[in-house]
């Protein structure tokens, strides 16, 4: 088992409610502007905790989604996931209600329906965010039926996903 570790910085300077602040990435990927999160909106070009969280699960999720794809013998063109990352903004603070997961891939050819929603179940269960947030935020299902699953791509064709 080999162990790792990964970092991100911010530098944070005012009050938590006029202040501001970037934050970074320890291998210099992103550096960007971090405010305090909004009930009425987010400022433009400014990120917040959750959606750098939405982020995280969005691309852990996608990559583990897209290398159980081609292990499993199917091929895709191209594979979209929309995390949403849902709070509550209470007397004890904010706190994550859920992840939403939307998932959508284009040209999607070798797998069927069935194994699709099977690669997206293993998806979920090996995604790092996944795991983290399991058990502490409900985590909507990943993949639902779609008709173009499987089928021979003639033109670019979707499955689509949605927890909903």
């Amino acid at each position: 088992m080999t162990t790792f570790s990964r970092h991100a910085v911010l530098e944070w300077n005012g009050d938590v409610m006029n202040g501001g602040g970037q934050v970074a990435a320890g291998t210099s990927a992103f550096a960007v502007p971090a405010t305090f999160p909004s009930t009425g909106g987010e400022a433009a070009g400014k990120t917040t905790p959750e959606e750098l969280l939405a982020a995280s699960h969005a691309t852990c999720y996608g990559i583990a989604l897209r290398s159980l794809i081609g292990r499993h013998g199917g091929r895709a063109r191209r594979l979209t996931v929309t995390a949403t990352i849902t709070a509550e903004k209470g007397p004890r603070g904010i706190r994550i209600q859920s992840s939403h997961l939307r998932g959508q891939v284009e040209s999607l050819e070798g797998i069927d329906q069935k194994q699709l929603q099977q690669i997206a179940q293993e998806a979920r269960e090996r995604c790092t965010i996944s795991i983290a947030l399991e058990g502490t935020v409900a985590i909507g299902r990943p993949w639902s039926p779609s008709e173009d699953a499987g089928r021979p791509a003639r033109r670019p064709r979707r499955a689509l996903a949605s927890s909903e």
